[in-house]
C-alpha cells in the first residue's frame, strides 16, 4: 500500500497568529477555529459574519458577464415576437440540471418553449447536427445552449444557415475563435470581466436568468427556488465551493434541505439519505442517480424526473433512475477490475508516468468513473477510452496539481475533438491514432509531472492536541461549511495517541476504536477499508493520526468521532 503524504498548510505568520488570536476574542470560538478562519481569509468581524451567513444580496451584477446585454436582449426579442426557443444541455448532472432551470422557471412565463438533451451514444458531447436539424425542422429559432457549445463554432455556424441562434452559456475554456452566435456566456472567455470564474453551467444559466428578471422586471424571489437545482450541479460537478459558488451553494442546501422540488426529493428519498443534505451526500447520493440515465439510457428521463410535479410519478421515475444506477454500478465493477487488470499485466504501463486504456467494448457511459477508480490505485493521470460511432471515444481524470486539459490539448493534431477543465476531459479520436496518442500523452506527462504528484496526498489543515477537540468548538466547525473543493472539511493530525481498550473489526474490512492523548478524554475513531492496520494497533504501539472530525447518532445518542483519513505508526520502544 503506497504511504500517503501528509501535506501541512503554509503556518501562519506572526502576523497572522494575532489577527487569528483576535479574531477568537471578537467572534468568541477556540483558537484554532479561528486559525482555520485565518487561513480561508477571514480576518475579522465582518468577514467572519460574510462567511458564516452567506446573503444572496453579495451576488455579483450579472451584466458584469461579457455578451449579457445581448443575451438578455435576444431573450427578450424572442419572447416578444413569439418565437420558439429550444433549451438544449449536456447529458450529465450540470447539463440536466441546467436545463431543468432554465426550462422549468422560462415555462412559468412563456409557452413555445421545449428542451432537448442529446444522446450520449448516438450524438455524442455537445452541440449536434442532429439537434440543430431537429429544431429546424420544428421551427425553433432559437436555442440555449447550456454547459456545452463553447467550441461548437461549426455547429452554430451550420445552425445559423437554417435562420437559428444560438445563445451559449458554457463555462469550459474557449478555443481560440470563439462560435458566431447571438451571444457567449462564459466567464473563462478572456474578454470576460466577471469577478468570478468558476461558475458551473448550471451556474452560468442562473446568472442569465438572474439578468433577464432584472432586465424584465420579474421577481428575484420567483428564481431563488431553482438554487436546489444549481447546488446539485456545483457539487457534482466538482467545481471550487468559494465565493459566489459558495454562496448559491449555502441556499441551495438549505432549499434543498426544507423544499426540496417533488422529483429530487423522490431522489433523495430512493437513495436512503435521511440526514441533512450537504455537497457530501449530494455528490455521491443524488449525483451518480441522476448521471445513470444518460450513462445507461437517455439522460431525457432525469430531466423528466426533475420537472416532475405529482408525487406518485416522480417516485416511479426514481425508481426507474435508481435501476439505471444500479447496473452502472455493475459496468463500473466489472470494467474497472478489466481496468486494473490490463495495468498490472503491461510491461510498458509498469514504467508509465500515465494511463492510456483502450477496449472497444466497454460501456461509455462508465469511462469516466473507470478512470477516478484506477487512480484510487495507481496515482497518475488516466484516461479510459472506447469504441464509439466508430470512434475512440475517451474521459480524462487527473491528480491534484497536474493539468491534464494542457497535456491533451498538446496532442491535438491526434484529436478529432476535445474539451473539458484542469482535472476532467474528454475527447474523441480514430481508433487508429489510440497507440501514439497513448506514447504522446505519456511523453507530455512525465516531462511535466512531479515527483511527489504521482504519491497521494493528505491536504492536512492543523495540528491538534485531543483535548482542544469540544462539542463546541464541533458545531462552529460545521458551520464554516458548506464543504468542498476550496473550502474542505478541515483535516487535523494528532500526534502520540494512543489506544483505549480493544478495536472492533466491522464487516471484515473496516475497523472502529478509540484514542486517547496524555490526559484528555477518549475519542472513537472509525477507518473504513482500514482492517489491516489491527496488529500494528494491538502491539500498543504510540501513533499519529489524520483525520477529519464528525458525529455519530446511535439510539438517541450523538457522540463525537473521527473519521481516519491515514496513520503512521511509531517504531516499536524495546
Amino acid at each position: 500500500m503506497t504511504e500517503k503524504r501528509w501535506i501541512s498548510a503554509t503556518e501562519l505568520t506572526k502576523e497572522q497568529k494575532t489577527t487569528a488570536d483576535t479574531l477568537a476574542e471578537a467572534i468568541n470560538v477556540s483558537p484554532f477555529l479561528a486559525s482555520l478562519l485565518v487561513q480561508r481569509g477571514v480576518h475579522d468581524f465582518a468577514g467572519a459574519k460574510h462567511f458564516f451567513r452567506p446573503d444572496l444580496s453579495s451576488l455579483h451584477d450579472p451584466f458584469l458577464m461579457q455578451d449579457m446585454d445581448k443575451a438578455v436582449e435576444r431573450l427578450t426579442t424572442a419572447m416578444a415576437k413569439g418565437e420558439k426557443i429550444l433549451v438544449y444541455g449536456d447529458y450529465d448532472v450540470d447539463g440536466t440540471t441546467s436545463v431543468t432551470m432554465f426550462y422549468g422557471f422560462l415555462k412559468t412565463i412563456y409557452d413555445q418553449l421545449d428542451y432537448y438533451i442529446p444522446d450520449r451514444y448516438i450524438e455524442g458531447y455537445g452541440v449536434s447536427t442532429q439537434g440543430i436539424d431537429w429544431a429546424a425542422e420544428n421551427g425553433f429559432s432559437l436555442i440555449v445552449c447550456l454547459d456545452c457549445g463553447i467550441k461548437s463554432v461549426d455547429k452554430v455556424e451550420y445552425a445559423n444557415t437554417l435562420g437559428v441562434d444560438f445563445i451559449i452559456c458554457d463555462h469550459h475554456r474557449p478555443g481560440e475563435v470563439l462560435p458566431p452566435a447571438a451571444a457567449v456566456l462564459d466567464p473563462k472567455r478572456s474578454d470576460c470581466n466577471y469577478p468570478y470564474k468558476e461558475l458551473t453551467g448550471c451556474g452560468v444559466g442562473f446568472k442569465f436568468l438572474h439578468a433577464f428578471c432584472q432586465q424584465n422586471g420579474q421577481d428575484l424571489d420567483l428564481l431563488y427556488p431553482y438554487l436546489d437545482l444549481l447546488v446539485v450541479s456545483i457539487a457534482s460537478d466538482i467545481v471550487p465551493i468559494t465565493g459566489e459558488n459558495r454562496v448559491l451553494a449555502y441556499y441551495g442546501l438549505r432549499h434543498l434541505n426544507t423544499t426540496p422540488r417533488v422529483g429530487l426529493k423522490a431522489l433523495i428519498k430512493i437513495a436512503g439519505i435521511h440526514n441533512a443534505l450537504n455537497i457530501q451526500n449530494v455528490v455521491f447520493g443524488l449525483g451518480p442517480r441522476i448521471n445513470a440515465a444518460g450513462r445507461i439510457k437517455h439522460a431525457k428521463e432525469a430531466v423528466r424526473l426533475l420537472l416532475c410535479e405529482d408525487e406518485t410519478e416522480a417516485d416511479d421515475f426514481a425508481q426507474e433512475i435508481n435501476k439505471h444506477n444500479s447496473d452502472r454500478r455493475k459496468f463500473d465493477t466489472s470494467i474497472t477490475e478489466e481496468a486494473l487488470a490490463m495495468i498490472q499485466e503491461d510491461v510498458w504501463l509498469s514504467g508509465a508516468k500515465s494511463t492510456v486504456l483502450f477496449k472497444e467494448d466497454w460501456h461509455k457511459g462508465v469511462i469516466g468513473i473507470v478512470a477516478s477508480r484506477c487512480i484510487e490505485h495507481f496515482h497518475r493521470p488516466t484516461i479510459i477510452l472506447t469504441k464509439s460511432n466508430g470512434k475512440a471515444a475517451g474521459s480524462a481524470r487527473s491528480v491534484p496539481g497536474f493539468d491534464v486539459y494542457e497535456a491533451i490539448e498538446e496532442c491535438a493534431d491526434l484529436l478529432e475533438q476535445f474539451g473539458g477543465h484542469t482535472f476532467a476531459a474528454g475527447m474523441t479520436l480514430p481508433v487508429e491514432n489510440v497507440e501514439a496518442f497513448r506514447r504522446r500523452f505519456d511523453e507530455i506527462v512525465s516531462s511535466r509531472i512531479l515527483p511527489e504528484q504521482l504519491t497521494p496526498m493528505i491536504e492536512v489543515d492543523l495540528e491538534l492536541d485531543l483535548e482542544d477537540i469540544s462539542w463546541k468548538a464541533y458545531k462552529v466547525l460545521k458551520q464554516m461549511g458548506p464543504f468542498g473543493p476550496g473550502n474542505m472539511m478541515p483535516v487535523f493530525v494528532s500526534r502520540g495517541v494512543s489506544i483505549a481498550g480493544k478495536p472492533a473489526i466491522m464487516k471484515e474490512k473496516h475497523i472502529k476504536f478509540n484514542v486517547y492523548q496524555d490526559n484528555s478524554p477518549a475519542f472513537t475513531v472509525i477507518a473504513f477499508s482500514m482492517a489491516h492496520i489491527y496488529p500494528d494497533l494491538m502491539d500498543g504501539k504510540t501513533f499519529d493520526i489524520c483525520y477529519a472530525l464528525d458525529e455519530n447518532t446511535f439510539r438517541d445518542k450523538t457522540t463525537l468521532q473521527f473519521m481516519l483519513k491515514d496513520i503512521k505508526f511509531h517504531p516499536s520502544t524495546p
